[in-house]
């Protein structure tokens, strides 16, 4: 999908968020073996998934979970339809954030809810929660926080007192909390760590749906495994029903995908990091030597956000795709006039899209 989007035309993508580096080993073997079996019929969750990500999620993010707790979905996004009609009624509204991941925005549309929209505020470089501003967006309809944890597309790795005080707000006015944690295992500051919103608190957690699976950080997208971790029973149990008959199961291959990462994947996911980080360096050293845009410094995810509002002439989409790159709009993510990079590829690719980014904006 990503490569297919310019078939033909010498442009560098770097829009969509997968990878171009292959997975893990131990993923490949894992399939290879599964595929070996020749039988592809129904399929049951492994019964040793669920312990490895309680045992993962325990051991990186020190968040102790029950197997219990685990909805299992055919995708992230497909989560986060299901959640919008499973904790408000049609009609009823939905806060969010922008700029964000753009089914944020579509998927309340979808289920026939509202989708209230708070800007963030940029402070000293980065983005930031404007707590103000998400109290007066409130309804007396509002029944859902929408949090995107570490966020997308700006790279924010949230502190515990931006996590508390969404917490407490979401306490307040009895709303569910849904955070889509999807980046947690791509934190590149090494003074950062990734911290569950589910993990602060019991009440937090009590009315705290958490949304994740392995295919940002391992590049599994196309193999279709998410879960979602929910403590409270009622919560969970509004979910079920919600997807019942609906949400298909999912595949063997995801299953298995998604177990081979979290047993054996983390010197794979380590060495991804350390990778990252040297493109994110890249980058954050051309984007400011090129006149009208600027870069924010992204403290987890392998994307970068640029303010392209100064880049004369207008339409820098199509200024960088004519030159050669393929970013992506801003306006998707609710901010006309910013780009989003995908600096996830080989280094000496991303070189030459940064090469043509700068003839661009030079000629």
């Amino acid at each position: 999908m990503k490569w297919e989007k310019y078939r033909g035309r010498d442009v560098i993508p770097m829009w969509v968020a997968d990878m171009d580096f292959a997975a893990a080993p131990c993923i490949v073997q894992e399939l290879q073996r599964r595929t070996a079996h020749g039988v592809f019929g129904y399929t049951q969750t492994p019964d040793e998934l669920p312990e490895v990500i309680v045992s993962a999620l325990r051991a990186e993010h020190r968040w102790r979970i029950e197997p219990g707790w685990l909805v299992f979905l055919p995708s992230l996004v497909v989560g986060l339809n299901a959640v919008c009609r499973a904790f408000a009624a049609e009609r009823e509204s939905i806060l969010t954030a922008v700029p964000i991941y753009p089914p944020f925005l579509s998927a309340p549309e979808y289920a026939g809810r509202k989708c209230i929209r708070v800007p963030l505020a940029e402070s000293d470089g980065l983005w930031v929660w404007d707590m103000e501003a998400l109290e007066h967006a409130l309804t007396p309809d509002s029944r859902m926080l929408l949090l995107c944890n570490p966020h997308n597309p700006t790279g924010r790795v949230w502190s515990r007192v931006e996590l508390e005080a969404l917490g407490e707000f979401c306490l307040r006015h009895d709303l569910v909390l849904v955070s889509d944690e999807i980046h947690c295992g791509l934190v590149l500051d090494s003074d950062k760590e990734h911290l569950p919103a589910a993990s602060l608190d019991p009440a937090i957690a009590a009315r705290t749906v958490t949304l994740m699976s392995a295919s940002k950080t391992f590049n599994l997208p196309a193999l279709g495994c998410a879960f979602a971790v929910v403590s409270n029973p009622e919560l969970r149990a509004r979910l079920k029903r919600t997807m019942a008959g609906i949400v298909h199961h999912v595949g063997a291959m995801g299953l298995f995908a998604t177990l081979a990462a979290y047993r054996d994947g983390r010197d794979w996911r380590l060495a991804l990091v350390e990778y990252l980080r040297g493109n994110r360096a890249l980058v954050e050293d051309s984007i400011p030597r090129l006149p009208g845009l600027k870069v924010f410094h992204p403290q987890a995810t392998y994307l970068a956000w640029l303010d392209a509002r100064e880049l004369p002439g207008g339409d820098a989409l199509g200024r960088f795709e004519e030159a050669g790159v393929g970013l992506y709009d801003g306006a998707s993510f609710g901010a006309p006039g910013f780009l989003r990079l995908n600096f996830a590829c080989p280094r000496a690719l991303l070189k030459e899209a940064l090469a043509r980014m700068r003839r661009a904006v030079r000629t």
